[in-house]
């Protein structure tokens, strides 16, 4: 049996006048493909953005390789090696298709090396066959 690689314990988050997560329990283990599963309004949502660091857990404990974590943004989730493909675009529109990319990604600091990040977008989709304009 593989090592696990998240677990959520625990995890219980309230808004005013909703239990969305009621001690939500969570392992996954190294290799593993995990589905979650349930009706609209059960708490997925909710407890993925928690693991992201979009929202915060009001009990509960996040352990990364058996070492407890506090998430408290997505950068946090990012250098725990946590990312999130989201339900609904969470693009800017305004933004070319690398700037999008770079956002919340270790390139995204104060002096941007444009053209280094547009030869890696290139290189990127030419490897997964995807037809990016990274200017677009």
């Amino acid at each position: 049996m593989s090592e696990k690689t998240v677990e959520m314990k625990g995890i219980t988050k309230r808004f005013p006048n909703i239990l969305a997560n009621d001690h939500i329990d969570l392992e996954l283990r190294r290799g593993e493909v995990c589905a979650l599963l349930g009706e609209n309004g059960a708490g997925k949502s909710t407890l993925m953005k928690i693991l992201y660091g979009l929202y915060h857990a009001d009990e509960g404990q996040i352990l990364i390789r058996g070492q407890v974590v506090k998430i408290d943004s997505p950068r946090d989730a990012i250098a725990c090696g946590i990312g999130m493909v989201h339900q609904h675009f969470a693009l800017d529109e305004k933004l070319t298709a690398v700037e999008n990319l770079i956002l919340g990604t270790k390139q995204a600091k104060i002096l941007v090396d444009m053209k280094g990040a547009t030869s890696e977008v290139v290189d990127l989709s030419k490897k997964f066959g995807l037809e990016v304009d990274p200017d677009s």
